[in-house]
């Protein structure tokens, strides 16, 4: 048995230093992420679950320079039908099954990004997959591949063909990996260790991102983009019927590792490393991506950053008491608490 000594940093531990900026304005500051060939203007995709991303999503995150991805919890012919043949469209596959002849279907069709999505990425099969993948279709295709929490699991993922990993396990809100397994490592640490490959493969934040300020955080610790959960659900983007509760309009919000998505997508349920809950609507997901860029920007101009390329250089960290949380919060409710 052997325990680590290493505190490992969550996102509330952390605060990033302000320091000296002359940036006139955030409409100076660039978001462009190249992310290995996929040219973000905006470093954020959508994760692939069956109440976030299908066309819809996809096209709107598009349209705002982010990428959307579309969840493997369908039939071949209904994903390859989501994507309606567009290059610039990410797909998701699995490792086991009918992951080589969904991939190949979806090439026919034009789909040249696909995301590798398994629960556990740093395992023989992933290998086996990205190998194959890389065989079958060499380096025509973007290959997005995870989650791992390790600098070795994502180092391995690069030398085996993927060419950006999504990096963080069990941190997402409606994962309950850690609480079933025991396993896990906090995101922002995960994402600290994995900064420090020397592999060319680009690094994406998964899990555990609650707003802007996490955003920020995961970006300055290394991440070249993040992918975003909880925060795009229940838009009127999202999949899912509107469901009325007390008259207020909700969207299902639920892991695709719940007992309700597995009994859906395949008529049993085992492993079960998710929820299932409702979520309040939101709006048009543009909105929400609108509101985003602007507070990213102004979170890189708190660094004096122009670019992500600079904010990788520049970000400082303090490490933070846990009071810090309610003083950062608009703590003008407490005021009258006794």
């Amino acid at each position: 048995m052997r325990v680590s000594k290493r505190e490992l940093l969550c996102f509330d531990d952390v605060l990033i230093r302000p320091q000296y900026s002359d940036i006139p304005s955030r409409s100076a500051i660039s978001l462009d992420s190249d992310c290995n060939g996929l040219d973000l203007e905006l470093p954020v995709f959508s994760a692939p679950m069956d109440t976030v991303t299908e066309y819809e999503m996809a096209y709107a995150l598009g349209g705002e320079g982010g990428q959307g991805v579309i969840h493997r919890y369908n039939t071949i012919e209904q994903q390859v039908r989501i994507c309606s043949g567009n290059s610039w469209m990410m797909a998701a596959i699995g490792v086991s099954g009918d992951y080589l002849e969904r991939a190949t279907e979806l090439y026919r069709r034009g789909v040249r990004r696909f995301c590798i999505d398994v629960a556990h990425g740093h395992t023989s099969m992933m290998r086996e997959a990205l190998k194959t993948l890389r065989a079958k279709f060499g380096d025509d295709i973007h290959i997005m591949a995870g989650n791992v929490a390790t600098l070795e699991a994502f180092n391995d993922l690069a030398d085996w063909g993927a060419n950006s990993i999504r990096v963080g396990i069990g941190g997402g809100s409606i994962c309950s990996t850690r609480i079933q397994t025991g396993h896990g490592m906090p995101t922002f640490a995960s994402v600290l260790e994995c900064s420090h490959s020397d592999r060319d493969a680009s690094l994406v934040a998964d899990g555990g991102i609650r707003n802007a300020g996490d955003i920020v955080k995961a970006l300055g610790a290394g991440a070249d983009a993040v992918m975003l959960g909880s925060m795009l659900s229940a838009t009127d983007e999202s999949p899912g019927e509107v469901i009325f509760i007390d008259g207020e309009r909700y969207k299902t919000y639920r892991g695709m590792a719940s007992r309700e998505a597995q009994i859906d997508w395949r008529g049993h349920a085992a492993s079960l490393e998710g929820v299932s809950s409702v979520v309040p609507c939101k709006g048009s997901v543009k909105n929400i991506l609108a509101d985003l860029s602007s507070r990213i920007r102004s979170g890189l101009s708190y660094s004096g950053a122009r670019s992500l390329e600079e904010f990788h250089a520049t970000c400082q960290f303090e490490k933070v008491s846990s009071l810090s949380v309610r003083e950062s919060s608009t703590h003008i409710f407490h005021v009258h608490e006794k």
